[in-house]
């Protein structure tokens, strides 16, 4: 009986030790939504994060869903060396625009302008719209908002990551431009010809 006794306290010593050894259960992964931009060099595909940067996002699938940004253009390369950067595109004809959002800067979100970050560009805060741009690389982590961001420190507004589809980027990254198109330091960065974006559809 003690012998007995003495197992049962035993085990009962080592359940919470056991207990304790599990791993925690894994939180659930935040929601997203995927689309393709089919375009003249080929689909890039998007994970649009739409709980952590819902503003922009529903600002972006907006447009996605209404055929706004079909029949686009990438109409910018911006290259740092030989294998990094950023593309450029988006909707450019102010007939085919909504509103302009509210800034929803990295610090807010958590996301961050690394390799495959898609980015809404803007001027001021709340100015951003439909025109956004693709990161090649680790070197553009300054559009990040925060100390080392320059300007008024808000950054631009990270939305998603490409998950497929980089090395079309990358072609576009290495497609022709002109030298002397484009104002200020965006000269001889505008590509020629243009990239279309043939359609851009959430993805089945």
């Amino acid at each position: 009986m003690l012998r007995a006794l003495g197992l049962s306290v035993l085990l009962c010593l080592a359940a919470p030790a056991l207990a304790q050894d599990e791993a925690p259960a894994a939180s659930p992964a935040p929601e997203t939504a995927r689309i393709v931009l089919a375009t003249q060099a080929g689909d890039i595909v998007i994970e649009v994060e739409t709980e952590r940067a819902p503003v922009t996002s529903a600002n972006f699938l907006r447009y996605i869903d209404d055929g706004r940004l079909d029949d686009t253009e990438f109409y910018r390369a911006m290259k740092i060396g030989e294998e990094e950067g950023l593309v450029q595109g988006g909707v450019r004809d102010p007939r085919r625009l909504f509103p302009p959002i509210a800034h929803e800067p990295t610090t807010q979100t958590g996301l961050s302008h690394t390799d495959g970050a898609i980015s809404l560009a803007r001027t001021t805060p709340g100015t951003a719209a439909a025109d956004f741009f693709i990161i090649l690389g680790d070197r553009m982590v300054g559009l990040d908002a925060g100390p080392n961001a320059g300007g008024d420190l808000l950054g631009f507004a990270a939305f998603g990551r490409v998950v497929e589809g980089m090395d079309v980027v990358r072609r576009i990254l290495d497609s022709p431009t002109s030298p002397t198109e484009g104002e200020g330091v965006m000269r001889g960065q505008m590509l020629e010809p243009r990239i279309r974006i043939v359609t851009a559809r959430r993805a089945e």
